[in-house]
């Protein structure tokens, strides 16, 4: 199972626990945007969007640039990958469980059961 840096793992799990973060980075993967570009879609102050974005920062899963008097936010999805792995490093155990649960059925079958 590889290792993968702990404490970022809860950074990026707590990052991702808030569906506006969520919608947010969905906003991301389609490219760069200004905290008013995505203060926009929501009903909320833009304080509590950049407060998001701090978060998603903190985690690793976006970045700001700087351009003229714009700060454009940009997604980085390393994090997610490293969350995907970890995740992935249970599916031997989700995969072993079906097929002892398929085994148990195939018995139930056969007894008649």
């Amino acid at each position: 199972m590889q290792q993968i840096d702990s404490h970022h793992l809860d950074l990026v799990f707590g990052a991702l626990a808030d569906p506006t973060r969520r919608a947010i980075l969905a906003r991301l993967s389609d490219g760069e945007a200004t905290v008013n570009e995505l203060v926009e879609p929501f009903k909320l102050a833009q304080p509590t969007i950049t407060k998001h974005i701090k978060v998603l920062e903190g985690a690793g899963l976006v970045s700001r640039g700087r351009e003229a008097q714009f700060r454009p936010v940009r997604l980085n999805a390393t994090p997610l990958k490293e969350a995907s792995m970890w995740i992935g490093n249970y599916k031997r155990c989700w995969e072993e469980s079906l097929e002892h649960l398929d085994a148990y059925v195939k018995e139930l079958i056969e007894k008649g059961e």
